[in-house]
């Protein structure tokens, strides 16, 4: 039976824990193959230059070149790469700028160990992946004014709220 070829991650995060975690995470899929680290969206972006990976794990916010950008221009020089943001924010305007940039999926850290796994698999399969609180985010920015929860109260009924 052919051996087929492992999902390369590139892990990208300012925190060495956070790195160093998901990488001994990584270690325990057979299919999985962590191919390298970057502190910042700049040792991420030359990295790919070099070596690009099926798959980059990305935080958003870091000192210098955030994940946004990083994301942006990663996927302007190789489309072929899928990201996932990885982060602990779901801000509006993270979540819209990190899937803008191109990323396929927007995870919070607080997932499971399993759950990364398949969010993984489905990036390398070109499906997204979206957390419930960025697709309640999308939802709720998607939608006119007037049909936002509690339009339709008085202004008596608002000024109680």
């Amino acid at each position: 039976m052919k051996e087929s070829r492992k999902i390369r991650i590139l892990i990208t995060d300012d925190h060495a824990v956070v790195r160093n975690g998901l990488g001994s995470f990584l270690m325990v899929y057979d299919d999985f193959e962590l191919v390298g680290e970057a502190k910042n969206g700049e040792q991420a972006v030359k990295f790919c230059d070099l070596t690009p990976p099926d798959i980059i794990l990305m935080d958003l916010v870091m000192p210098g070149m955030g994940g946004a950008e990083a994301i942006r221009l990663i996927k302007q020089k190789n489309p072929q790469i899928q990201i996932l943001a990885l982060t602990s924010y779901k801000e509006k305007e993270q979540v819209q700028s990190a899937l803008q940039a191109g990323a396929i999926g927007y995870l919070l850290k607080d997932i499971t160990a399993n759950e990364l796994a398949n969010a993984i698999r489905m990036a390398h399969a070109g499906k997204p992946t979206l957390a419930p609180e960025a697709v309640e985010v999308l939802v709720h920015a998607s939608l006119e004014p007037d049909q936002l929860p509690g339009h339709d109260l008085s202004e008596r009924e608002r000024d109680v709220l």
